[in-house]
């Protein structure tokens, strides 16, 4: 199955690319795309513990399953914001 992927952030700047098709092999989860793409060479980013991942726009869990079609955001963490004074 072909899943759309975008990537936001630190992973954004990592993968050279705001976005990519990925093939899986049916059944698959949100947890399976995120093991394909940490395999890729970006095991030293710490970020993975703490990304959020949306479906289709919906906020999703590691054992969301993934469907032919599926557009898939990856959300690192972000920090900063407005100084307090």
């Amino acid at each position: 199955m072909t899943i759309h992927v975008l990537y936001f952030g630190l992973l954004k700047d990592f993968f050279d690319a705001d976005r990519d098709t990925v093939e899986l092999s049916e059944p698959a989860t949100v947890a399976d795309l995120l093991a394909l793409l940490h395999d890729r060479g970006t095991d030293d980013l710490p970020i993975w513990k703490h990304i959020a991942v949306a479906v289709n726009r919906e906020y999703a869990q590691l054992h969301s399953p993934l469907h032919d079609g599926d557009e898939v955001a990856l959300l690192p963490p972000v920090s900063g914001g407005a100084d307090a004074h």
